[in-house]
């Protein structure tokens, strides 16, 4: 991103000399995914482009030995898929030995279900359907196991009698990034079934989570918030949301409700101010921290960049850089940047996880760097949810194969390119009028309700 093609260059000659994953270590299935394999794939793709839109970042003599990483990554997770009678994978498996014999047999909505991107990319790479295949099996397992009444999933579920053990069903741990997912696999494999289940989805976020006024910018009402719910009642389970939902905005503006998205981000951004940082978890009743520490994660950050692309509100410029003084004042540490272990006193812990270098700063970088390649290079990128680079590219979205799933023929259900505007996208595809955009993208006294409602004056 940063168009540094020596460092880039040495990086990619050290993982191919030194890293192996043949080693007796269990591993997050879903962590090493996103962080491991995601990197890996994103790599790959980045040397073996043919425009190299970053500067040379090609390597000599390279022989796809990044993808013959992440193909032997991949096929030691495999193992994670077997013997689950719903096809939801366990949560750990041993990188030699495969799925712990005390392994737990409950999984997490996001750990499970946001595996599609990264298998469909190596399957679609590879050639080999197996990966997007198992991938694809557990989102269609965990999506026949919503709720009959509401349309909403929970957070926890038994991957062998498909029974929810964690009714909660909210946009942060837990779920967050299964329907970030289902969007971004539309996005990239076109596939119409992965946009149906986002848009059903959407809705039921929509009927059953969200309060507060009907319009982000007009009438009256309290600012709208997503809650935490019980997934067959949709009655409301706590009062707290957590910093992972900071992502949702970032969605909403994917799929064109940026109204919405400028309520939301304002909402955690005053939460911010407030602190300095977000908590891992904030009482919007108490107006107080229920979970007090911050691992510099990105989720804010990655939605006021999204906001930026979409409005070019200064705002969000303003956004970012009060982002990047707290983060300069508070976390750093000698060598690097440390996790906040109480945000209102500001103790650090001995911690800095890969996210923040490869979301956090990137998203940070790319928000004020107006003419970095990803903006200006006429190539169409999409982030994954570790913030890995992926070219959105005609060739993601053929696959060899025409059964992904026993006895669904998908050609029918294959979008094009040019059908990435889907109907529905252009009803809620409400930009920011334009007279608006250089004023705040809320009116000030929704702003100073949503300042009053998190105790900032």
């Amino acid at each position: 991103v940063m168009g540094n093609s020596s460092e880039f260059q040495k990086a990619v000659k050290l993982v191919i000399d030194t890293v192996s994953f043949d080693k007796d270590s269990t591993v997050q299935v879903f962590e090493a995914t996103i962080r491991v394999l995601g990197s890996l794939l994103s790599a790959h793709i980045i040397i073996t482009d043919t425009k190299q839109p970053f500067g040379d970042m090609s390597i000599k003599d390279y022989d796809n030995e990044l993808l013959h990483l992440a193909h032997d990554l991949a096929v030691r997770l495999l193992p994670a898929f077997e013997n689950t009678k719903t096809g939801i994978p366990y949560p750990r498996v041993n990188l030699k030995k495969g799925v712990p014999p005390d392994s737990h047999n409950e999984t997490c909505t996001a750990g499970a279900g946001s595996l599609l991107v990264e298998f469909g990319i190596l399957s679609r790479l590879l050639g080999d359907s197996t990966f997007e295949w198992v991938a694809r099996r557990a989102v269609k397992a965990l999506w026949s196991l919503r709720s009959n009444n509401t349309g909403l999933l929970g957070n926890v579920v038994n991957i062998q009698t498909g029974h929810w053990v964690g009714k909660q069903s909210g946009l942060g741990a837990g779920s967050d990034s299964f329907y970030e997912y289902l969007l971004k696999s539309y996005i990239l494999f076109g596939e119409k079934e992965d946009l149906e289940m986002f848009n059903a989805a959407y809705q039921n976020i929509q009927n059953h989570l969200r309060r507060g006024r009907e319009a982000c910018n007009e009438g009256e009402g309290d600012p709208p918030l997503y809650v935490n719910v019980n997934m067959y009642t949709g009655q409301l389970m706590n009062t707290w949301i957590d910093s992972l939902q900071a992502f949702f905005p970032g969605l909403q503006v994917l799929i064109g409700d940026v109204e919405d998205a400028i309520c939301l981000h304002a909402f955690y951004y005053a939460i911010w101010k407030r602190y300095g940082a977000l908590p891992e978890r904030y009482n919007w009743q108490l107006q107080a921290p229920d979970v007090p520490f911050y691992p510099l994660r990105p989720e804010l950050v990655e939605s006021t960049y999204l906001l930026y692309q979409a409005t070019k509100n200064p705002f969000y410029l303003h956004v970012g850089m009060d982002i990047l003084q707290s983060l300069e004042k508070y976390t750093k540490a000698k060598c690097g940047y440390a996790t906040l272990h109480h945000v209102v006193e500001k103790t650090k812990e001995d911690r800095m996880e890969s996210f923040f270098l490869s979301e956090t700063c990137k998203y940070l970088y790319l928000l004020f760097d107006e003419e970095n390649p990803v903006h200006k290079s006429g190539n169409k990128f999409m982030f994954t949810t570790e913030g890995h680079i992926v070219s959105v590219d005609e060739r993601f979205r053929s696959s060899l194969w025409e059964d992904i799933l026993p006895g669904e023929g998908q050609s029918a259900h294959k979008a094009k390119a040019t059908e990435l505007k889907a109907a529905n996208f252009s009803s809620n595809c409400n930009r920011v009028p334009d007279e608006r955009r250089y004023l705040l993208p809320l009116k000030s006294n929704y702003m100073r309700q949503i300042d009053r409602m998190v105790g900032l004056i």
